[in-house]
């Protein structure tokens, strides 16, 4: 497996020697960077698996920095824990409520932070496994393998029955007529009538629901569309 890449952004050389001699003898890739500027421009040229971040930087403030990282797509999800001095409690909440994963107080001990790495990193991975699997009732989509199983049996559809069942689980409890469904699942086919909907959508019972005439997943509101339930 190869290495989880580690930026330790904080100014203080010393502190950054421990960090880094601890975490390289548990098998990280470590990389430092001494202010938040600095931090940034190598986030961005670099693709890093976790962040530890010092909330008094020179330059970009630790908040601000990881504000930025946030608020965007390429970022936002890098792991962070963020470092702050005593009596820094409502930065600590700050730094909480803008996306920090965890935070410690210095001083603190290099065997606690390694602990807090691994668990923060384990929810990390517990959470895109959750971002590419949908369960509703008995059924699991799952997005990365285009794949379906009820009650872990696998389900075989067709691709477009697989998007057309995917876009309406995404969006539960949301009614969608034939037309939007044609824009979303069919979108720039020609020579598709709006009937098309409805035959798929008569295919995809067959195959998910118990009883396709009684669809216990997904529902039609007489007149305006379909929509999958949304909770069972």
């Amino acid at each position: 497996m190869e290495a989880k890449k580690i930026l330790i952004v904080d100014d203080e050389p010393d502190l950054v020697e421990l960090i880094s001699y601890n975490l390289k003898k548990e098998g990280f890739d470590v990389s430092s960077a001494p202010d938040g500027d600095t931090a940034l421009a190598r986030i961005k040229k670099h693709d890093f698996d976790f962040l530890i971040l010092d909330l008094m930087l020179p330059g970009i403030h630790g908040i601000e920095l990881c504000r930025i990282l946030r608020n965007n797509p390429e970022t936002r999800n890098i792991p962070v824990i963020m470092l702050t001095a005593k009596g820094e409690e409502i930065d600590r909440i700050i730094g909480l409520e803008i996306g920090a994963d965890d935070y410690m107080t210095k001083p603190f001990s290099p065997r606690e932070l390694i602990a807090r790495i691994r668990a923060v990193l384990r929810r990390a991975g517990e959470r895109v496994a959750d971002n590419r699997t949908i369960s509703v009732g008995d059924l699991l989509i799952d997005k990365e393998t285009y794949s379906v199983s009820k009650k872990n049996l696998p389900i075989t559809l067709s691709s477009t029955e697989f998007k057309l069942l995917l876009y309406l689980s995404e969006r539960r409890g949301k009614i969608f007529s034939r037309d939007q469904l044609l824009d979303a699942v069919w979108k720039d086919e020609a020579y598709v009538e709006p009937r098309t909907v409805d035959v798929h959508i008569r295919r995809l019972r067959t195959q998910i629901e118990d009883d396709p005439s009684d669809p216990q997943y997904v529902k039609t509101r007489r007149g305006i569309g379909y929509y999958m339930i949304a909770d069972l």
